[in-house]
């Protein structure tokens, strides 16, 4: 599904990912973890193509999108959601799902968004700004997904939100794993990552130090690659 090998990023002379690898396999979710700064941002945006890597290659279904721009990303099936939700607040949320909205045959639609999510069916109407925080992560996941993505990167979905609401995203990531969807989330919520992976990667300035399947991922070695010093 996705394949990223050797990645190298930066920001202007500053070198940030130093050949990342990982993959996300058909219908599985991969976690990546790791203290602040380290990367985790930067390896989404730089599949994204929103910051292009200068080395290495990424691979959706076998096709090399390096270097694309961030619209032919998402047009060979990626979709994102992104910290901070970043939904637009002068719209309404009708409107902020239509605008990402690329039609497929069986693929999802605002029907399909609001039978899942019911309380953005409640506020159609409403202006983006004005919605709870959670309520605007519903909204970032919806909009993603009516891009209708292959593969669906997450960004700190439960930053942010009452441990009610991170029960409810992690009940929508779960059954979206259950329909099929292949997912790679950065999360900093530790049990909530492990409860969801197939597959963990840890990254520390720029490099992967651990990369195994979650069950390998126990108490001591969380302790080790999670206390790693700065």
């Amino acid at each position: 599904m996705l394949e990223v090998q050797n990645l190298h990023t930066y920001y202007g002379d500053s070198h940030i990912l130093h050949g990342v690898t990982l993959s996300v396999q058909k219908g599985s979710v991969s976690i990546l973890l790791g203290r602040n700064g380290m990367g985790k941002t930067t390896t989404l945006h730089s599949i994204m193509g929103i910051t292009p890597s200068k080395q290495g290659k990424i691979l959706i279904n076998g096709k090399e999108i390096q270097g694309e721009p961030n619209y032919k990303v998402s047009k060979s099936g990626i979709g994102i959601v992104p910290q901070g939700r970043r939904i637009f607040g002068n719209l309404t949320v009708k409107e902020n799902l239509l605008t990402t909205h690329r039609p497929y045959k069986d693929g999802w639609n605002l029907n399909d968004i609001y039978d899942m999510f019911p309380r953005l069916k409640e506020r159609e109407s409403s202006m983006g700004g004005n919605l709870s925080g959670g309520e605007q992560q519903m909204l970032s996941i919806g909009r993603a997904l009516m891009t209708n993505p292959k593969l669906l990167l997450l960004d700190e979905p439960s930053e942010g939100l009452s441990p009610l609401m991170v029960r409810e995203v992690i009940k929508i990531i779960i059954h979206l794993k259950n329909e099929g969807l292949p997912m790679l989330i950065v999360e900093q919520n530790l049990a909530m990552a492990t409860s969801l992976a197939d597959h963990v990667y840890v990254l520390n300035k720029g490099n992967i130090v651990f990369d195994g399947p979650s069950e390998e991922f126990d108490t001591a070695t969380r302790n080790k690659f999670l206390s790693l010093s700065s």
